[in-house]
């Protein structure tokens, strides 16, 4: 599954980028317009950043077909590389992506809510469609259960379009979505910290770190593979404790400490 920021913000772009294994970024405009910078030299920074292979998907503004063809090529124009325009679901738009088709421009088609929506975006030339979870939930239309009905139409008709589930507010909706199939997903920045927080996590790794400066110190593997290396030389022998083989009468009850 592709994972996907979707974001303006520059330094919540290159933090992702940086620590997590993206795949490109998304915009609309209500998500440009929070950044109140240039329009023009924002999305080329973007660009920069993720470099001319990731996607990037940017939005339309245009309701007619022509116009929206006209901003789609301005956009590739603009930045370059891996680029999808996005069009919100309509009959121009789906004008718009036929045409913009047959020039080899990449569409991502959004505004997804109801499973013939996909199904016409896809037929129409839509390289992605983009469900929107959250507010299908908020009808009480289970976005999940629209995902997943998409995708297996897709796999029904051999459809090569794909699904960009979108508009996320937990790790829930997003591993529920993961399950049923969703090509990929994009979400706001904060969602990736969520997506590898635990807190039974954070306390394996305090047990480690317990247990290693029960014997170690303040030693770090590093210290200790270069001081075997120069002869111990430049390990912090006098911060390190007696060391000993640990016995099974140890190992029980180092267990029954942990229970």
């Amino acid at each position: 599954m592709l994972y996907i920021i979707d974001s303006a913000n520059v330094e919540e772009i290159r933090k992702c980028v940086e620590f997590y294994p993206v795949d490109g970024v998304t915009t609309n405009p209500t998500i440009i317009s929070r950044e109140k910078s240039d329009f023009p030299s924002l999305i080329k920074e973007i660009r920069s950043i993720i470099g001319p292979d990731m996607m990037f998907h940017i939005q339309t503004t245009a309701s007619d077909a022509e116009s929206i063809i006209e901003e789609a090529i301005a956009l590739k124009r603009t930045v370059g590389g891996n680029f999808y325009i996005k069009i919100p679901i309509s009959p121009e738009g789906l004008k718009a992506t036929m045409e913009l088709k047959k020039m080899g421009i990449k569409v991502t088609m959004t505004a997804i809510f109801t499973q013939q929506q996909a199904l016409i975006a896809a037929k129409a030339g839509a390289d992605f469609v983009a469900p929107y979870i959250n507010r299908l939930d908020n009808i009480v239309s289970d976005g999940v259960h629209v995902v997943e009905e998409i995708v297996n139409m897709f796999n029904l008709y051999d459809i090569k379009c794909q699904v960009l589930a979108a508009s996320f507010k937990n790790v829930e909706q997003v591993h529920k979505v993961a399950m049923v199939g969703s090509h990929a997903v994009t979400i706001n920045p904060d969602l990736f910290d969520k997506l590898v927080y635990h807190p039974l996590t954070l306390y394996a790794v305090d047990d480690f770190a317990t247990d290693w400066e029960n014997v170690y110190v303040d030693n770090s593997v590093l210290d200790l593979l270069k001081g075997e290396a120069n002869g111990n030389k430049g390990i912090k022998a006098e911060s390190m404790k007696s060391l000993k083989p640990l016995t099974l009468k140890d190992s029980e009850e180092n267990s029954a400490e942990k229970k």
